[in-house]
């Protein structure tokens, strides 16, 4: 038989490299959920759909909850320093910390990787974040997409997408209609930059060189809050909530408040972190930075004034809630009060 002068693999995609992939995946859910596999089928990855048993979880009248996201360019900052242990566990949070918003307990998790060429140490390195993260939010990787697309992607170049499935009682799906006036606002710290506002820090290091504080904080993880948030809600303890993404506290705490009402911040009352105060230096003005980043502020809970003492106890020591804020009657939705100390 001739050999064949045109191949798939010629062309770029070799589907012998992504079998090995799927087969690493495969084994690494499997040793990582093993515990859980009674809720799904041992052959959900690799198959052509993935399955989940939601009558394990013995919720009265369930409703499914879904949302997806990616981790933005804070994948050129990995390529750049060559880590990729930690973006996983980004691409996780940024799906779970939007299920728990709505009361969701995260369930599974599916992933989407596309690349040039796939280079299996790297995307080894990436799914091992990916199933960490899973595991910090109590979910399950199912399965997923792996994309090896020549000639769309430029060398070592690769995007990442995410998304996730949880479940709740319809009886405790949140409503922000709760939320009265002189609610209080609580802010929980958040890890760092998380997942947003990288195409502007790219720009502020580029062509200069990345000194060991900017190493350690251009890839900490973005933290998951879904044990701490879930707890709060099973506890009756918090009328609504905010995941602090791309937007910022302006853009984002205003979607957890009823009309007639107003969030009014106090943002001289914001605990920030050094990397905000670093970003800060580069002119940027107050207004950018609060649409841009999360200024230290990672997730907002709206509770009632007379349970805020019981919060702080559900928390670590770095991510302990603190006041910023309350609820008033107001046609303007958010009244920003003082200015950040930066």
């Amino acid at each position: 038989m001739k050999k064949t002068k045109n191949s798939y693999k010629k062309s770029g995609v070799n589907i012998e490299t992504a079998d090995k992939f799927t087969d690493y995946i495969r084994k690494s859910s499997r040793l990582a959920f093993k515990k859980k596999l009674n809720k799904v089928s041992k052959n959900n990855i690799g198959n052509f759909a993935s399955t989940f048993d939601i009558s394990s979880e013995k919720i009265k009248d369930p409703l499914i909850v879904s949302s997806t996201d990616g981790v933005g360019t804070k994948l050129e900052v990995a390529n750049t320093l060559k880590k990729f242990d930690t973006i996983g566990i980004d691409l996780v949070a940024m799906c779970v910390n939007d299920l728990v918003v709505q009361g969701a307990k995260p369930l599974f998790f599916l992933d989407y990787i596309a690349t040039g060429k796939l280079n299996l140490p790297k995307m080894k390195k990436i799914v091992k974040g990916i199933i960490r993260g899973c595991k910090i939010a109590n979910c399950i990787l199912v399965g997923g997409e792996t994309a090896e697309m020549p000639g769309t992607y430029e060398k070592n170049k690769f995007d990442l997408a995410g998304f996730s499935v949880g479940i709740i009682s319809k009886k405790k799906m949140t409503n922000r209609n709760k939320v009265k006036t002189n609610d209080l606002i609580l802010a929980i710290p958040s890890s760092g930059l998380h997942s947003n506002g990288y195409s502007l820090v790219r720009k502020l290091i580029k062509n200069k060189k990345i000194d060991g504080f900017l190493k350690k904080q251009l890839l900490i993880p973005t933290k998951i809050y879904t044990k701490e948030i879930l707890a709060l809600y099973n506890k009756n303890l918090i009328k609504s909530s905010a995941n602090i993404t791309g937007g910022g506290i302006t853009g984002n705490l205003i979607r957890s408040i009823p009309k007639g009402l107003t969030a009014n911040i106090d943002l001289s009352k914001i605990k920030v972190s050094k990397i905000f105060k670093w970003i800060k230096k580069k002119n940027i003005n107050d207004n950018e930075m609060l649409r841009t980043f999360n200024c230290s502020v990672g997730f907002c809970l709206i509770v009632d004034k007379n349970k805020c003492y019981k919060i702080k106890n559900f928390f670590k020591k770095n991510y302990k809630p603190y006041e910023i804020g309350y609820v008033s009657k107001s046609s303007k939705r958010i009244n920003l009060l003082n200015k950040i100390k930066w």
